[in-house]
């Protein structure tokens, strides 16, 4: 089955991760929104269409990266370019398995992504899914947030379907209460919200996985999956409510891209024709590989055959 493009909107960096060997780092390409346009890619069959929104410069780092999406097959027309910023960069350290980020992004060419309504509403336009984040939303000037937002608002309503991952980095925001307010007006047009429960719970105060899936409902996202750490996984909205447990568990080498590759998987099941405790199995499945390897984009996790 053929289905309409979907399109992941947000900013895509040049990453150093460690490389496992003293003093050496691997130079890649990623991004929270950028990693699951980038599993969805090899998830869905090739007449699928997985395309990027973001905004680049002019430089040699800035041609890496679109020229990295066209070898992976994502589409990069809506991928403009700024001939005054580039490309941002994040570095990945390691302990124990967790991560911790180092970023160099204040002059991001992606912060200038919602500056044109014209090309993002382009952008947008015939788009079976729209998948953004928090820090999609972060990035952003307030103008920038608002116009996004909108653009969002009018594509579902045009029939698109929006799905937002909340992914709060308060070092993004200009304070918490801005990033919570913020981000609770970004689920209000999304149709599937996929948040953090380690996250909801901290910046949030919920008491449990059903009080971000209430509490998200409450603010008008239609289905709301709650992604857990590798614990039971609780979901609810209109498409139905439940609890997804028994999940097997993983000693992370890195968990990089958990959530980000959790998304893909999920959002490649439910369009392959899976249930939604079915979808949840198979995202959490391919998480967990993701999480045995370095990196943000693990391709050993997506090898066909």
């Amino acid at each position: 089955m053929t289905g309409k493009p979907i399109l992941s909107i947000g900013e895509a960096m040049v990453e150093l991760s460690p490389s496992g060997q003293d003093g050496l780092w691997r130079l890649g390409i990623a991004g929270d929104t950028l990693n699951t346009a980038w599993y969805l890619r090899r998830l869905l069959p090739a007449d699928w269409r997985v395309a990027y929104c973001s905004r680049v410069g002019l430089g040699e780092f800035s041609q890496q990266m679109v020229d990295f999406l066209a070898a992976e097959g994502i589409d990069a027309t809506h991928v403009t370019r700024d001939p005054q910023r580039e490309i941002a960069l994040y570095a990945i350290s390691l302990k124990d398995g967790e991560r911790s980020f180092s970023y160099w992004r204040d002059t991001s060419a992606a912060r200038g992504l919602a500056d044109d309504p014209a090309a993002l509403a382009a952008a947008l336009a015939g788009a079976g899914i729209a998948y953004f984040s928090g820090i999609t939303l972060g990035i952003l000037p307030p103008a920038g947030r608002a116009a996004l937002i909108a653009a969002l608002k009018g594509a579902r309503d045009a029939g698109t379907q929006v799905v937002f991952d909340p992914n709060l980095r308060p070092k993004l925001w200009p304070d918490i209460p801005t990033m919570c307010r913020e981000i609770e007006a970004a689920a209000a047009v999304a149709d599937l919200v996929l948040p953090s429960f380690d996250d909801e719970r901290g910046f949030f105060g919920d008491a449990d996985p059903q009080a971000t899936v209430a509490r998200y409902l409450a603010r008008g996202a239609g289905q709301v999956v709650v992604k857990a750490g590798g614990d039971a996984i609780r979901y609810g909205g209109r498409e139905g409510a439940g609890l997804v447990e028994g999940l097997p568990r993983e000693v992370p080498v890195d968990t990089t891209s958990a959530g980000d590759s959790f998304n893909a998987g999920y959002l490649a099941a439910r369009l392959d024709g899976a249930d939604i405790p079915a979808a949840i199995r198979r995202a959490h499945d391919l998480s967990r590989v993701v999480i045995r390897h370095r990196g943000a984009l693990v391709r050993e996790a997506v090898a066909r055959g």
